[in-house]
């Protein structure tokens, strides 16, 4: 067994040493473009997500602003009216002192004086305030108007997406129980055949029951110009030892997905703009590895669409 061991370590030695360096380097680039390109959506979904609640904070501070500003000049009022009953008062008892004495006519005319300045400083104050409680109202009616419009489009979003999963589930019917699931779940949905559906073992060549569940969903895509295509490969744990071409799982995952993306292309209707493949290799597994249930769940293909963001991005953006 140890002298079958050193030649297999020998043979792969001698035959990584006759792979070109630039096919090498343009896999590891490939691979980096990938995973930049699924940390930018990462990125991208958070920052939406950030920016929503970030708007319902100030839309909710707004509120409360508002909400003070409206109890400032309910006081302001009750202030208001509080200093005309004054002044009516005083205006009752000039006219009584000034037929008294015009001693108490003066006196009481410097009160009514001071009084006149303190009604006019709170008109004036009334004023500021009204003012300002409109700017309020309008900045509020604004906000409150560019979050109905971005939770429309959300619930746009999400009900062309569970319309999308009804008409893919409907399209698949006839490959339930063989390894296909539909679900929709986080403002996507996610389609998931599992390798005995695709594929033979350590191949990446599709099959024809595969192959034919692939076109059928590439019917379903071709209709939905608008959404975002991701083909994700997973493998299980077992380290690779197939064909000499792979380096491991990852790479067999990559060119399972990428065998996904080119049947899918031969739809001319589907833009390969919206398309995106990519290997997880064994590090994103649904079930347990230590079970042959787990491991034949783990290796699976995953479809996964999302709505394009492009009309939420331009609402935050205005806001």
């Amino acid at each position: 067994m140890l002298k079958k061991t050193t030649l297999l370590v020998l043979s792969l030695v001698l035959f990584s040493s006759c792979v070109s360096k630039k096919i090498y380097t343009d896999l590891e680039d490939k691979y980096a473009n990938l995973k930049k390109e699924h940390r930018q959506l990462s990125d991208e979904n958070q920052n939406l997500s950030d920016a929503k609640t970030k708007l319902e904070n100030d839309l909710d501070r707004l509120q409360k602003a508002y909400d003070d500003a409206v109890k400032d000049r309910d006081q302001l009022t009750t202030e208001l009216a509080a200093t005309k009953s004054n002044l009516d008062n005083l205006k009752a008892s000039y006219k009584a002192l000034e037929e008294q004495s015009s001693a108490s006519i003066a006196a009481n005319s410097k009160k009514n004086r001071e009084l006149l300045a303190q009604l006019e400083a709170k008109e004036q104050a009334l004023a500021a305030e009204s003012d300002r409680l409109n700017k309020l109202q309008s900045e509020l009616d604004s906000r409150s108007k560019r979050v109905a419009e971005l939770e429309n489009v959300i619930a746009s979003k999400d009900a062309a997406m569970s319309q999308l999963k009804n008409a893919i589930s409907k399209a698949l019917t006839n490959f339930e129980g063989k390894g296909l699931t539909v679900e929709q779940r986080d403002g996507k949905v996610y389609v998931s055949m599992e390798n005995k559906l695709l594929f033979n073992s350590g191949s990446w060549s599709v099959g024809s029951e595969g192959r034919k569940a692939v076109e059928q969903l590439g019917t379903v895509l071709a209709d939905n110009p608008d959404i975002a295509i991701l083909i994700e490969g997973h493998t299980d744990n077992v380290p690779y030892k197939g064909n000499a071409q792979l380096s491991g799982n990852w790479d067999l995952s990559t060119k399972r997905a990428t065998a996904i993306v080119n049947i899918l292309r031969e739809n001319t209707s589907i833009n390969p703009e919206s398309l995106t493949a990519a290997g997880r290799g064994e590090y994103a597994p649904i079930a347990s590895n230590e079970t042959t249930e787990g491991k034949a769940k783990n290796r699976r293909i995953e479809v996964i669409l999302s709505p394009k963001l492009d009309e939420i991005s331009k609402l935050l953006n205005d806001i």
